[in-house]
């Protein structure tokens, strides 16, 4: 009966992960196993065909586009719809071998994440009738993820903040960025929060910045996490955001316009101005960090968001609270700890 189902289904007999002969299933792997073909057998006469991975996952993108961040649908959503049309099986009864064929393509943190929003179509899909139980539970939770490195947020000394923002403000191509940069060290807010700043955020005597909107992949909406937030600014601070306001600007205007008068292309900075490229006769072309990196006065190369890790160790270094820096900056005291606790090496022991 369970196979007449599944030719009904049209579910194809491939030699799937969980077939292999010669390849011993975990116990969570042959409840997965065991949980699908029961879904199989159950199904009442008469029931629809349950509809692939991919028209499954398209479904829940039309359901979830009103409720998600633009970015995600663009990022995250659209490259899982291009890579449900390359999966070696549509079969929700190989979601082992599908499971596979995310290990194998993909870091185990890029796999997880994978995994872990086709579950979430999956259990949607159970919600909505689509089909009976969720083959995808659980097999994020087997991947083990990419711990992250205090490498990874290695911030910028005082001595390389002042280089960088000096090499800015010098150079004949990215000068006009050197405010932009400045106030992300000044800031530490995310780039997408200082890229859709505007002048009504900032109050008239300089004395405070409301971080509201976030401007990514060419869409402007919420901040990350959906507040806004007061930022005091300190002295050094106000004379900065007073010598860069034009005589005549509206409320609208940006605070950091590119060059042609438009929101910064995030993407376009980073590769260009901050790393460098190639050129279209295929030589090196260096940016500001990876020029300072040769002449000695950056130890390293690190991406432009390294500005907000610096902002949090300094102020971290200088005695700031957790719960205050992380006030700040839109964060958690949770994850301020988690990842810079380890890394505010130039505190001192105090004498006892």
């Amino acid at each position: 009966m369970a196979g007449e189902i599944r030719t009904l289904l049209g579910y194809k007999k491939k030699a799937s992960l969980v077939n292999h002969p010669n390849q011993a299933m975990t116990p969570h792997q042959e409840l997965i196993q065991s949980s699908v073909r029961q879904q199989l057998s159950d199904l009442p006469p008469g029931t629809p065909p349950p509809k692939t991975l991919s028209e499954l996952w398209a479904n829940y993108v039309d359901k979830k586009t009103a409720t998600v961040a633009i970015s995600t649908l663009k990022n995250t959503y659209k490259a899982i719809t291009s890579h449900l049309k390359k999966l070696p099986t549509q079969s929700l009864e190989d979601a082992l071998e599908i499971q596979e064929y995310f290990i194998k393509n993909f870091k185990p943190d890029t796999a997880k994440k994978y995994l872990n929003n086709i579950s979430s179509c999956c259990d949607w899909s159970v919600k909505s009738g689509y089909i009976c139980n969720n083959p995808f539970l659980g097999l994020a939770g087997e991947i083990k993820a990419t711990p992250k490195q205090l490498e990874d947020i290695k911030p910028f000394t005082k001595e390389e903040k002042e280089a960088i923002i000096d090499a800015f403000e010098n150079d004949i191509y990215y000068r006009h960025y050197a405010a932009y940069v400045k106030f992300l060290f000044l800031t530490g807010c995310r780039t997408g929060e200082a890229i859709a700043l505007q002048w009504k955020h900032i109050s008239h005597d300089f004395k405070k910045i409301s971080f509201c909107e976030s401007y990514v992949s060419g869409n402007r909406k919420n901040t990350k996490t959906k507040k806004s937030r007061v930022f005091p600014c300190n002295h050094q601070l106000q004379q900065f955001l007073q010598s860069i306001q034009p005589r005549n600007y509206y409320p609208e205007s940006l605070v950091f316009p590119s060059p042609e008068g438009k929101e910064i292309d995030a993407h376009n900075f980073l590769s260009r101005a901050w790393k460098g490229y190639k050129n279209r006769h295929g030589n090196y072309i260096d940016g500001i960090i990876t020029r300072l990196v040769k002449e000695g006065l950056v130890s390293e190369y690190r991406p432009q968001y390294n500005t907000r890790h610096t902002f949090i160790t300094h102020c971290l270094e200088a005695g700031v609270t957790v719960p205050q820096v992380a006030k700040w900056v839109g964060s958690s005291p949770e994850v301020i700890t988690r990842h810079y606790a380890g890394i505010t090496l130039e505190i001192q022991v105090p004498e006892l």
